[in-house]
């Protein structure tokens, strides 16, 4: 650990010293018994200790979550919960923890948070989940081996009202994040539906005689399990994942009973409970099936929308056989399956309005279309039956539909990325909901009725903003910028303006300590802007929404002119790095850097032309963009064009190196998490070679998709490859990569940068074995960006 050896003394005994003295001074630098770690530049040593100590201060620094509101008999009182994390580096872990609050409400819109003294640590839980009246409490504690079971555990006021031991034998861990996450209360509090893994399937046994043809479920010391046939797995984060499948568990007598009739090739996640009705279950359900290809197959789905997804409805395990629906076409177990959105290509996060008169539920069907892993969001609505019977097609309508070119400073399109709970005004119509609005994150509200679309949150803010929870007419939301930590505000709706949809916003009496001096200091040293930046030469061939300026946010000191500046790239390419508060970004310009932040088109957030015109043209539009945004910021003085580096992960680790390697005289300094470096290598080792495609290929790619590519489709990846530009790179470079990525795998870091140091480049690679493409466990993080920090320095500091 960089910081545990940077905290402590590097002094050698005497009689190690006197040894090493006789030597050289060039052996005696290199001698291990100086206690310098692998790696480790001897000049910059008091850099790694003073910036672990900086980065110490931002870690310390608690994150908010999700938050839970229950109210009360009295509309002047009520009670919420918000979940707060931290992370333990000693301990390689998140940790999490619930602080409750009293809220008191005057009649002159004003509101106090009473806060418990101390918090109360989940250790060991995967999910909470309070019932529909906040009366009950669900905490999840998933099996943390193969023998340890599932624990549901059903709190009340002040006791444990039941806790269900789950066997491995009935389900594996539940989906407790993602997009499989699925946990839900019915109305009546007796039933809890949720999303777990299947049951382990049987694996071929064998012994000291061979195979044994009659298996056995006890344990035996003198046999083993096979590994059968590799079966596909949704890809990055699920490689140890088995199919997630449904389950109710009734909470009263303990019994847990799976959903029958759901086939192996649906995957099924994001349950809720419907209105009373034959069928009581709504579910979305994504098939092996993925559009692509002619042998389906499971492909990558973490951040990936493009996956073909439906919504079923399904009857409660727990009724009688007698009452579950069936038709002469579709018998036996799957007779209470029914598809609802047939007719859309994909449909997720359902919600029933609370009268129960609608289903409402957003749509990707512009990404699972295109093939682009994000692109911008519809929301639409069935009419729920009275009568709760599923007959015939149902009618489903547009609520909200896909913005292709937004008009200056209009509603650029649904870019959203999870739903409360119970998102809904006390109107019944109306949602509230977050979504991207260019370089920032705004809270929007939805008339489900009328299709109209308001911004709830500061018209005249640059900050993002985020709803935490509804407290009846009013919200709790969390706010900060890039040069501001997150904070949380209540707002209510102003009913005495002409104007729809005005909100006034009270911030609420933090909780949480505040940082330390210096932490506080160097924020309050920095400003940060939105910068609109024309595209430079467009073409006649685009579309009006491509033409459209794209942004970028620039973050600087008191002395920005003559600082150097650090240009941030976000991955995807289709999706933005919001103006929200980032503890790693925050780290680096504490360092005296400026930021440019750049969301080239292609960015989530500016409409579904401007995002689709980046599709066939990676490597070429995006690094032009970037470029552009650099020159904009030159020429009007606001940087030192002498000292500019650039760090990006993923697609933004491809901009990276392509960027040295197409201007190599811009970057003193450089640093790629995870890169996409070479197209030709990545498409037969990724979890997502549909993405190769696509991003090669446009539109064209899904049609061309295939396991083996022939070599004039090879040669075309290579061309749009970094790699194809690495004779030209001259700048130092810094790798970060994760060992177990599936997305990115380290082979294509390792390759361009193993090229980098034949060709004399400074290079410096850093694996960390156990983590993956976010390379997001606390260690991981920390060393990354300490040693972007120092790497940096390094490099800019001359």
């Amino acid at each position: 650990n960089l910081f545990l050896w940077a905290s402590s003394s590097a002094r050698a005994p005497t009689f190690l010293r006197r040894r090493v003295s006789r030597r050289p001074k060039a052996m005696a630098s290199a001698h291990p018994s100086q206690g310098l770690p692998s790696g480790m530049d001897p000049s910059m040593v008091d850099e790694y200790a003073s910036q672990s100590k900086l980065l110490q201060e931002f870690v310390k620094i608690p994150s908010i979550g999700k938050a839970w509101v229950f109210t009360s008999k009295d509309e002047n009182a009520s009670r919420a919960m918000v979940s707060v994390s931290q992370s333990d580096l000693l301990a390689n872990k998140k940790r999490s923890f619930l602080l409750n609050t009293h809220i008191s409400k005057s009649s002159s819109k004003s509101v106090s948070f009473q806060w418990s003294p101390f918090p109360v640590e989940m250790s060991g839980v995967s999910a909470v989940v309070p019932s529909p009246s906040g009366k009950k409490l669900l905490l999840v504690r998933n099996a943390e081996d193969d023998d340890s079971p599932t624990k549901l555990e059903i709190w009340g006021p002040c006791q444990l009202e039941n806790e269900i031991h789950v066997a491995r034998s009935v389900h594996g861990s539940l989906y407790a994040d993602g997009w499989f996450e699925g946990i839900s209360w019915n109305q009546e509090e007796t039933l809890i539906a949720y999303v777990a893994e299947e049951p382990p399937q049987p694996k071929p046994e064998f012994n000291d005689s061979g195979y044994k043809k009659e298996g056995s479920s006890q344990k035996d010391f003198r046999s083993w399990k096979g590994q059968g046939d590799i079966e596909d797995s949704w890809g990055e984060t699920y490689s140890n994942k088995r199919i997630p499948a449904l389950f109710v568990a009734n909470i009263s007598s303990g019994e847990v009973r799976a959903l029958k009739g759901i086939p192996r090739s649906l995957s099924a996640g994001q349950v809720i409970w419907a209105p009373s009705s034959s069928y009581s279950l709504v579910f979305v359900a994504w098939s092996d099936d993925n559009g692509f290809q002619e042998t389906p197959r499971k492909l990558g789905i973490k951040y990936c929308y493009n996956r073909p997804c439906a919504l079923y409805a399904a009857a409660d395990p727990f009724k009688e056989e007698a009452d579950k629906p069936s038709t002469d076409s579709n018998k036996g177990d799957t007779a209470a399956l029914v598809k609802l959105t047939a007719d859309l290509s994909s449909a997720f996060f359902p919600r029933f309005s609370p009268d129960g008169k609608y289903l409402v539920f957003i749509s990707a069907k512009s990404a699972v279309d295109s093939g682009a892993h994000n692109a911008t969001n519809s929301m639409h609505k069935i009419d729920w039956p009275t009568d709760g019977k599923l007959e015939g097609s149902l009618s489903v309508s547009d609520v909200v539909p896909t913005v292709m070119s937004p008009q200056d400073g209009c509603f650029p399109g649904m870019y959203c990325s999870g739903l409360l709970r119970f998102p809904w005004l006390s109107d019944g119509r109306t949602m509230i909901l977050s979504s991207a609005w260019g370089s920032k994150e705004v809270i929007l509200s939805i008339n489900v009725a009328s299709g109209e679309v308001s911004r709830v949150s500061p018209q005249d803010s640059d900050y993002s903003w985020n709803v935490l929870a509804l407290d009846n007419n009013n919200i709790l939301a969390v706010s900060s910028s890039l040069v501001t930590l997150p904070q949380m505000y209540y707002g209510f709706e102003d009913s005495h303006t002409d104007k729809p949809c005005q909100w006034d916003w009270q911030e609420i009496s933090s909780p949480f300590p505040k940082p330390s001096d210096k932490v506080s200091s160097l924020l309050a040293d920095h400003k940060f802007s939105v910068i609109k930046i024309p595209v430079s030469n467009p073409s006649d061939k685009l579309p009006d929404g491509a033409k459209l300026p794209f942004e970028a946010i620039f973050v600087s000191g008191k002395d920005s002119a003559s600082s150097p500046t650090i240009v941030v790239l976000h991955g995807g390419p289709h999706s933005v790095y919001p103006s929200s508060y980032s503890r790693s970004l925050a780290f680096l310009y504490a360092q005296g850097y400026n930021l440019l932040v750049v969301n080239y088109r292609g960015s989530l957030g500016f409409g579904e032309e401007a995002l689709q015109s980046l599709p066939g043209n990676i490597g070429s539009q995006d690094v032009n963009d970037v470029l552009t945004a650099l020159d904009f910021v030159k020429k009007r003085g606001l940087i030192d064009a002498s000292r500019v580096a650039v760090v990006g992960g993923s697609h933004g680790g491809f901009l990276t190196t392509h960027l040295i390697g197409q201007a190599p005289e811009t970057f003193v300094a450089a640093a790629a998490r995870n890169p996409v470096c070479n197209l030709q290598l990545m498409v037969g080792t990724t979890d997502i070679p549909d993405w190769c495609f696509l991003e090669v290929y446009g539109k064209e790619g899904k049609n061309c998709f295939t396991e083996s590519p022939l070599a004039d489709t090879l040669t075309q990846f290579y061309q749009k490859s970094p790699i194809s530009h690495i004779s030209k790179v001259k700048t130092p470079t810094l790798f970060l990569l994760g060992a177990k990525d599936l997305r990115v795998p380290v082979s294509n870091g390792l390759q361009y940068a193993r090229a980098l140091k034949e060709r004399g480049v400074d290079t410096k690679i850093i694996v960390f074995p156990e983590d993956i493409h976010g390379l997001d466990k606390p260690q991981s993080d920390f060393e990354s960006f300490l040693n972007i920090g120092v790497w940096f320095k390094k490099y800019m500091s001359k």
